[in-house]
């Protein structure tokens, strides 16, 4: 079975393993106070270009969401997501089970826009009886979307300067992030990213790590405490080194963007053949997600040899499914995989 219905199915890069290794019976203090994970902070700031940034570690992205959340706001607030958005349909309400509620916004392509953003919290303030309804103060937003489709560096500014001008935050969830800045229709740098948001993270559980996630706080508010709900929200590991040390790994030698590169480009190499082979697509993606349409008949032709994430009925007889690569996907598989639908399809 080649397996690309998620973009974790593997362990994580041998350089990580390799590693853990060498430093396992190596004595340090917990908690993320280690030389690894100060190590990597440094390495994450010069990276995104923002030495006053702070930088903590956590496990999982769910958690990440949750506990970067519920810091910034009070209890009254909530906080503006696409529909589409993984805080709304992929966390088991985690983010509302804390007090925050999702308040979501329709959107063509999982993206929102500044002017949406806008229009939204100027409708809240204009309603006379808006201290009843949960104040938006934050935006969340994450790159490459749900549906794989990417911010350019102008939307971002925009969705920016409209947060700043009506007082939320901005929130990027990068599970995914180095997927989105490797592919060929991105115009953002880690550096713009960490310029134009308050806090984002960067993703290791999808790209390479074992499990982690890199929280980047640019904003002196949000700094200020965050250790404390870290602790309260699960976050803050004990054996922190664990992460301090994948995250090392991966940003020395620009082995974050090396590894994400590889999926993005196989991801475009099965976007590119698919449509020579008048394949449908049911999002328009340029990340290492891509969400075909296919006949159900190929599809009960190819689920004993290819596992893939269902996503809709599309009608009676065809079904989109999404197909992901990931920093370890071979070669060999996609060619595999190709060459199977090239015979089915003929």
């Amino acid at each position: 079975m080649i397996r690309f219905n998620s973009d974790y199915t593997e362990g994580c890069h041998p350089a990580i393993l390799e590693r853990l290794a060498a430093t396992n019976m190596e004595q340090t203090p917990g908690y993320g106070e280690d030389v690894y994970c100060a190590a990597a902070a440094e390495q994450i700031k010069e990276a995104c270009a923002a030495p006053e940034a702070a930088v903590h570690f956590l496990v999982g992205g769910t958690q990440t969401n949750v506990t970067v959340i519920s810091a910034a706001l009070r209890h009254y607030q909530g906080v503006i997501t696409a529909v589409t958005g993984h805080i709304n349909v992929h966390e088991t309400g985690a983010l509302e089970s804390c007090g925050h509620k999702c308040l979501t916004i329709e959107t063509a392509d999982g993206k929102l826009t500044a002017e949406q953003i806008a229009a939204y919290t100027d409708a809240h303030y204009a309603d006379a009886s808006f201290e009843h309804t949960v104040q938006p103060k934050m935006v969340y937003i994450s790159n490459p979307t749900e549906i794989g489709t990417i911010y350019k560096k102008a939307e971002l500014e925009a969705i920016y300067d409209v947060c700043k001008e009506r007082g939320l935050y901005l929130f990027l969830d990068g599970a995914r992030l180095g997927y989105g800045l490797t592919c060929r229709e991105n115009d953002l740098t880690l550096a713009d990213v960490a310029a134009l948001t308050d806090v984002f993270y960067i993703g290791g559980t999808k790209v390479g790590a074992l499990f982690g996630e890199a929280v980047v706080i640019t904003n002196e508010e949000l700094k200020r405490d965050f250790r404390y709900n870290m602790k309260q929200r699960g976050g803050m590991l004990a054996k922190g080194r664990l992460l301090g040390i994948q995250f090392l790994t991966l940003f020395e030698e620009k082995r974050y963007f090396e590894i994400s590169a590889h999926a993005s480009r196989l991801a475009e190499k099965i976007h590119d053949e698919l449509k020579d082979m008048g394949v449908k697509f049911y999002v328009d993606s340029p990340s290492n997600q891509q969400f075909v349409i296919l006949p159900d008949a190929v599809l009960e032709k190819l689920k004993d040899d290819f596992a893939f994430e269902y996503q809709a009925r599309v009608d009676d007889t065809h079904s989109a499914v999404r197909i992901c690569t990931c920093w370890a996907t071979k070669e060999e598989n996609v060619e595999a995989l190709l060459a199977a639908l090239r015979g089915l399809l003929r």
